[in-house]
């Protein structure tokens, strides 16, 4: 990733916030000499070091898995959005403007380990489903399934683990601009009623 020192975001706390904020993650790996790639949420461990989900056996993933030392990226995708250079003062000054993307991401570099454990993953689907029903207003749970139902799902999948080796950010969110154009958007971004700008905003109000 073409990372900017402006752009860098090396406050793991932070890193693991955004990744527990945005758990639907693009994996990306190398199988047979070719990118293998996925999408799949993933649960980052409290102390940060482990991510967890689940895949399909017949996903290639797992096939990635058989070579020796597999590693995998997923990548957290955050807020983002245009920037449009009339937001900027110095447009009024000079000209010189012209618009840029804004946007907030994670890679999270680590080793791959399958999980064929049906307790465990017995655990991980209920946890995961307990972190994100109640987004819903919803109590729904594995356990309001039959019991056989849930066993044939279970036997479906297989859990990964990724034992996270380096985590990198990226939150390019106008800092390399001008006080005065950095404001500018903030105004204009505060009287937008897009959720995901609003979102971005709140990444940015921490950043300048």
């Amino acid at each position: 990733m073409y990372l900017p020192k402006l752009f860098q975001i090396e406050d793991a706390a932070l890193l693991g916030a955004f990744i527990r904020k945005y758990p639907f993650a693009t994996v990306v790996g190398i199988l047979n000499g070719q990118s293998e790639i996925n999408h799949l949420p993933l649960m980052l461990s409290e102390d940060g070091t482990r991510l967890h989900g689940h895949i399909a056996k017949k996903n290639p993933i797992a096939q990635i898995a058989s070579q020796g030392q597999p590693e995998l990226t997923a990548i957290f995708h955050g807020p983002h959005g245009y920037i449009t250079p009339s937001w900027y003062p110095s447009k009024k000054e000079t000209g010189k403007v012209v618009p840029t993307w804004n946007y907030a991401v994670a890679h999270a570099h680590g080793q791959l380990k399958l999980i064929n454990d049906s307790a465990w993953l017995l655990d991980h689907v209920s946890t995961l489903t307990n972190l994100h029903e109640p987004t819903y207003q919803s109590s729904w749970k594995v356990s309001d399934a039959p019991e056989e139902y849930i066993q044939m799902m279970l036997n479906s999948i297989v859990g990964i683990e990724i034992n996270v080796t380096r985590l990198t950010g990226k939150f390019k969110l106008s800092q390399n601009r001008p006080a005065e154009d950095y404001a500018g958007v903030v105004a204009h971004l505060e009287q937008s009623p897009d959720q995901i700008l609003q979102e971005m905003l709140s990444y940015m109000s921490n950043q300048k």
